[in-house]
């Protein structure tokens, strides 16, 4: 599993939790809200947590 901490714009990191929710090679087990950076109002901070999938099929 990886945490990932996603920074910048709200739309930007919405663009990039979209990303990773349609790729079939990993899995996103949680996103957290967005939190203000000290010191601005334009970015942000998220949170989130992925694993890798096993595309392997067992015969």
């Amino acid at each position: 599993m990886l945490k990932i901490r996603l920074m910048g714009t709200k739309s930007d990191i919405a663009w990039f939790q979209k990303i990773l929710s349609s790729n079939n090679k990993i899995e996103v087990l949680e996103v957290s809200e967005f939190y203000s950076n000290k010191g601005t109002r334009k970015y942000y901070r998220a949170y989130a947590q992925v694993q890798k999938v096993n595309l392997k099929k067992d015969n």
